[in-house]
Formats: C-alpha cells, sequence, structure tokens
C-alpha cells in the first residue's frame, strides 16, 4: 500500500489539513473509490475503513489485477465543521458551497486538445482522453480555496479510473444508487452485491457533481465525434449506504464485501468471490423522484417508512402545530419507492422531508436537491 498525502492550501495558522490517497496493487487497469465528500455522510467513511484493510490483505496475498484507490475522508474540510456539537458536513461554511458540485467539466478542454488526434483504435483513443484529462489540472492556475483544491485533487484520481464508486449517504434511507442510464447494465451485479433497492438513472442532473464529472465526459465525446470508437471509460456510480446512522460493523462489513466482489467482476481483483443473488432492484428515472416538503411550521410524524412502496395519494406524513392545532398530511402525489425521509422531526415551511422514486418523469431540470 501506497499513502499519498496532499497539503491543502489556505490553511488558518496552526490548523493544516491534508487529503489521503491509499493506492493499493498495480497494473494498467484502475478503480477509484471515496468516501464522504459530503462529511456528516460517515456510512461510506465506515465502509472505506473495512475496504482499506480487506485490499492491505488482498494486496499481500497477491490478488489484486490493477491498481484500487481509496480516500476514506474525502473531505478534510467538511469533516472539522462542527456547530455546537451538530456536524454541518454538506455545505462550505465559508461560502454556502455544496462539496458535491461545481467540479470541473472536463469533455470540451479535452475536445479542444484531441480534436484532430482520435483515431478507429478504441484502446488509442482512451487512452489519448485519459492522458489528456489528467494533464488538465497540470495546466490550472493554482487553486485560490482548500474546497476548489480538494475537488481538484479528487477529480484528478478519478478521471483516469475504469470504475468510480463515490460513496454517500441520504438522511435516512435505503441503499440507492445514482447513475448513468447507460450505464447501468454493467451496474445491476453492484447494485445487488450491496443490496441496493433502487436504481435512479439521468444523464444530465445538473450541478455538476463529481460522479457525473468522471462519466459524462465520455458520453459528451463520443456524441461529439461519432465517427470514432470512444466507449463509455469511466463507470461511475453515487452510491448512497442507507441513512446518516447506518455506520454499524455488519452492513459497512457486507457493504465493504459487496464492493469487493463487484471489483473482481471487473477482473481487477482475484480469488472466489460469491455471486450477485439479490433480485434485481427497482430502476427509475431521477426526473421521476417526488420531493415532499412541509407546509407550515411544526412536528413530523411519518405515517410510512423508507423502503415502502407507496401509491398515489397514500399519506407520507402529517406536520403538526400544537398551539394551533393545525394538522397538514401530506400523500404521495406520484406511484413509487419511499426511499429517503429527512431526520429532523420539526419542519419549517418549504424543508425538504421525504422522497419518492417514480416511473413517470416529474421534473425536466436541476434534479438534485440542494
Amino acid at each position: 500500500m501506497e499513502h499519498i498525502v496532499y497539503a491543502l492550501p489556505w490553511n488558518h495558522p496552526g490548523s493544516e489539513r491534508s487529503l489521503s490517497v491509499f493506492r493499493f496493487g498495480s497494473g494498467d487497469r484502475k478503480a477509484y473509490i471515496q468516501a464522504s465528500l459530503h462529511a456528516d455522510e460517515l456510512p461510506g467513511m465506515r465502509t472505506a475503513w473495512e475496504l482499506k484493510k480487506r485490499l492491505t490483505e488482498l494486496e499481500a496475498r497477491g490478488l489484486l489485477n490493477g491498481v484500487i484507490e481509496l480516500v476514506p475522508v474525502a473531505n478534510p474540510l467538511g469533516l472539522g465543521q462542527l456547530l455546537l456539537g451538530s456536524h454541518q458536513g454538506r455545505f462550505d461554511a465559508t461560502n454556502g458551497k455544496n462539496f458535491n458540485r461545481d467540479f470541473i467539466e472536463l469533455s470540451e478542454i479535452v475536445s479542444a486538445q484531441l480534436e484532430d488526434c482520435f483515431s478507429t483504435d478504441q484502446s488509442s483513443n482512451v487512452r489519448l482522453i485519459r492522458n489528456a484529462m489528467t494533464n488538465v489540472f497540470e495546466t490550472l492556475p493554482p487553486a485560490t480555496t482548500q474546497l476548489q483544491q480538494i475537488q481538484r485533487l479528487l477529480l484528478s484520481h478519478a478521471c483516469n479510473a475504469d470504475v468510480v464508486l463515490d460513496l454517500h449517504c441520504d438522511a435516512e434511507a435505503v441503499v440507492h444508487m445514482y447513475a448513468l442510464p447507460q450505464l447501468w447494465p454493467q451496474l445491476k451485479s453492484l447494485a445487488s452485491h450491496i443490496g441496493a433497492q433502487v436504481g435512479l438513472l439521468v444523464e444530465v442532473a445538473g450541478g455538476n457533481s463529481f460522479e457525473e464529472s468522471c462519466s459524462l465526459p465520455w458520453l459528451n465525446l463520443a456524441r461529439q465525434y461519432p465517427k470514432f470508437p470512444i466507449p463509455l471509460a469511466c463507470l461511475a456510480v453515487t452510491v448512497e449506504l442507507g441513512g446518516q446512522a447506518d455506520t454499524g460493523r455488519v452492513e459497512s462489513k457486507a457493504h465493504a464485501e459487496g464492493i469487493l466482489a463487484f471489483l473482481a467482476e471487473q477482473d481487477l481483483i482475484d480469488g472466489e468471490w460469491p455471486d450477485a443473488t439479490a433480485p434485481p432492484c427497482e430502476v427509475m428515472p431521477l426526473a421521476g423522484t417526488e420531493l415532499l416538503f412541509a407546509p407550515h411550521l411544526g412536528v413530523v410524524s411519518f405515517l410510512r417508512k423508507p423502503g415502502d412502496w407507496v401509491e398515489a395519494g397514500d399519506q407520507i406524513l402529517e406536520v403538526i402545530d400544537p398551539l394551533s392545532d393545525r394538522v397538514s398530511t401530506v400523500c404521495a402525489g406520484t406511484s413509487g419507492l419511499l426511499f429517503a425521509i429527512a431526520r429532523q422531526r420539526y419542519a419549517q415551511p418549504g424543508f425538504l422531508l421525504a422522497k419518492v422514486a417514480g416511473h413517470e418523469e416529474l421534473r425536466d431540470e436541476n434534479l438534485l436537491n440542494d
């Protein structure tokens, strides 16, 4: 194992931060796994620790067929944002920006560099694109914030990988995944290995999230140069490992073993690994996700739990004002899987309380709630 440490710029005196990357194995193929880019989403970090131990064992036994890079703490900046004992890890406290938005869009930069370089050799095109992506970061001006530098470092390690897993979680939720529709056939077994209950598919969700910035450039380049063989060479997915409280030992080990079994299917690991036996999970368009909000102030009582299938019109929750006795029942407007609910039980008007994944498309832009 190689431990790579990057010192982050723009530290306050006496409070230096760094980003750690653990590299296992060697070879031409590569997987990249990061956890807790939203720093208060800790199930991925717990699972990454299990992966770190297992990858150390597998490397010692000579069972790795390629490079596997692991970033257990993808956001040291957000990890330290504690306010009165409450972790604030989703947004940068200095500017309010979501840590998983506004990553560099690589396809335009790469296209300008390689316009006359593509050939009929698919492998050659993949190498050209990956080299160009990697070189982008060497030509950028110095980062002006820690957030910008963290984002550049993470993407620079992921952009040349065959497989990219970005480990997140929701508030209270079932395991679910976000990915390009074109990649889902290759990701179905991962969903089965980790017990995902729904795959939410979209080409452009908006916001330039990390996973989208890894996979979408390949789709953009393939469409821009249809005469040349350019595959979707980065199998990138956002994996939501349940809810924020799901950091138990048993589920973390199970998720780690499921991820390793999937990497073995991708020929990155040798040895005997269990087949994916769970039934296929639901697959929905991300545009079919209905967001349910609080209509007024009050205490929230959920009437259904994550993982329930609901029909349009079913009661999902109620919001109660104990002084005015106002009670509002919020119902599903679509049929689908109730896959995530809020952890807070006191709501303000417009507060996001629940998400239902349905088959019917309801929205057409800004599909990621901030």
